[in-house]
């Protein structure tokens, strides 16, 4: 099963020889909707690629509130951590499957290794960052330009592309966690979006119009 997932998802970018060692090296892991994969202030021995399901990689602050910075998809992989492994710090972010979700765990070492010796893996990792970064900077500028109600029709749009479907399964206290509010707001907005006609609410359910 491994085999398959790494060659569909990587096939196009990673280089024969590479996947062979990625599967000869790598760790397969599977975990559940809500399951921890990455913790803030984690030692990392690994960086995750992921093989199926999603990801949301989170923030946190003193406090203890988190902020969604980014969505991963099969494919990809985080860069957050990459930059702490490559540091050799500990993880700044918190990584959570938003669904169930299948990765292969590539020791730190090797990527060190394979990021200066194979074309394929530096141009893949390279990728990656420019598109997290550009990932964050559109967080930047939704929580600094962007008034809330449009960052949770942002945020349901985005759901909806991400599950490819326009029905979202989630909790109100979960989008308030992920948008770094209170439940109280969302549940208003969203009553406010359904009288507006852009969605339909039931329990746990949204569905976008």
């Amino acid at each position: 099963m491994a085999k398959e997932l790494i060659l569909e998802k990587f096939n196009h970018v990673l280089d024969d020889n590479l996947l062979k060692e990625i599967l000869e090296t790598g760790t397969y892991r599977q975990f559940y909707k809500d399951d921890i994969i990455i913790d803030i202030d984690q030692p990392l021995k690994y960086i995750p690629l992921l093989l199926s399901g999603h990801i949301k990689i989170l923030r946190e602050d003193s406090e203890g509130n988190e902020l969604l910075i980014y969505f991963l998809e099969a494919g990809e992989t985080c860069t957050m951590s990459l930059t702490c492994c490559m540091g050799t710090t500990k993880s700044k972010i918190r990584a959570v499957a938003e669904k169930d979700s299948s990765l292969i765990m590539i020791p730190v070492e090797k990527m060190q290794q394979w990021f200066h010796n194979n074309e394929s893996w530096r141009d893949f990792i390279l990728e990656s960052y420019q598109s997290r970064f550009n990932e964050m900077l559109e967080t930047i500028d939704n929580l600094a330009f962007m008034k809330m109600d449009e960052r949770l029709y942002k945020y349901l749009i985005n759901k909806a592309k991400l599950n490819e479907s326009n029905t979202i399964i989630v909790k109100h206290l979960d989008i308030a966690e992920d948008l770094h509010t209170s439940r109280v707001v969302i549940s208003r907005l969203l009553k406010q979006f359904e009288k507006d006609h852009k969605i339909k609410l039931s329990r746990n359910k949204i569905e976008i119009l």
